[in-house]
């Protein structure tokens, strides 16, 4: 069982639960395993997460679909909900936000089918995640977007290591500043392996499981 720590949000009352060691990801190693199980399914801090996103956004952002990646479908209902109560700008016909989540092909693939592409073409697309750090999930989602036929309006995540993924800022409310030390890897050049040291879970989206 590995121990997660807390640290406060510098706006708004959520924490950052965290732990410190040698966890592994499908696609990199990773020496801070970041905890979002709350943020994701606790209503209140979800609630807490959507104010503190949507306050970050400039009032000229057009968002008509949030797409929903590493189960965050109530944090984005709660940002859709800010959104629209805050006046931003759609231009889709319905003045309102569509929250989706991505399917995956057998190749890992984001694919939307015929009855949510009208959610996609056209539309301004705030890809929304749990954590953006080696910014390969979040590249997938913009070429997924931008083959379907809409445009991408934002990345918005709890945490983020990185400012921007391609020409995309990364909007987050927990990033560097609080965990300065944060580091990824590839798993062939990783200093914890060299050094002969175990991993202590495997880590995703859904949580971790030790080793």
């Amino acid at each position: 069982m590995i121990e997660l720590k807390e640290l406060p949000a510098r706006h708004g009352n959520v924490s950052l639960r965290y732990a410190r060691g040698h966890f592994a990801t499908n696609h990199s190693h990773i020496n801070y395993y970041i905890d979002i199980t709350y943020q994701k399914t606790r209503l209140s801090e979800a609630k807490d997460c959507a104010r503190q996103l949507v306050s970050k956004f400039l009032n000229n952002t057009l968002v008509d679909t949030i797409l929903c990646l590493d189960g965050t479908t109530v944090l984005g209902t709660c940002v859709a909900n800010e959104l629209t109560k805050g006046g931003f700008r759609t231009l889709n016909r319905h003045q309102t936000v569509y929250v989706i989540e991505p399917e995956y092909n057998s190749n890992s693939q984001i694919i939307f089918r015929e009855n949510i592409q009208p959610m996609i073409q056209g539309k301004h697309v705030l890809i929304l995640m749990a954590s953006v750090t080696t910014g390969v999930t979040t590249n997938r989602s913009i070429e997924a977007i931008s083959y379907y036929g809409g445009m991408v309006s934002g990345v918005a995540a709890i945490y983020s290591a990185v400012d921007k993924v391609g020409h995309y800022p990364v909007c987050s409310i927990f990033d560097l500043n609080d965990l300065p030390d944060y580091a990824s890897y590839d798993y062939r050049n990783c200093p914890y392996c060299k050094e002969g040291k175990k991993l202590d879970a495997l880590v995703n989206s859904y949580g971790y499981s030790n080793i």
